[in-house]
């Protein structure tokens, strides 16, 4: 008599979500730090604006103004908290 052993394998696809998701969760963490960044760079050019803070490094151009800067920073956070939501989602049914 002979007992076949069968283990389960994982489809194509299965693994590369699962690595998608990991690589997803990588870029979170990098952008989260890049959005603090961000922000503090618009708050310096809104003390630089109110004269508590030395003149901001970025003197003309698009990024020398602080709503580009603080709009980055939400756009940033956003796009963080929805690859992180995308990265954990690995045990849930997606109905």
């Amino acid at each position: 008599m002979r007992v076949r052993i069968r283990f389960a394998r994982r489809s194509r696809t299965a693994t590369r979500r699962r690595r998608d998701q990991r690589i997803a969760l990588v870029v979170a963490a990098l952008l989260t730090p890049a959005a603090v960044i961000a922000a503090a760079l618009g708050l310096w050019r809104i003390a630089a604006d109110l004269n508590w803070a030395n003149n901001f490094a970025i003197p003309s151009g698009i990024f020398s103004h602080w709503q580009v800067w603080l709009g980055a920073a939400a756009a940033l956070q956003f796009c963080s908290r929805i690859l992180n939501r995308y990265g954990k989602s690995a045990g849930r049914a997606t109905s």
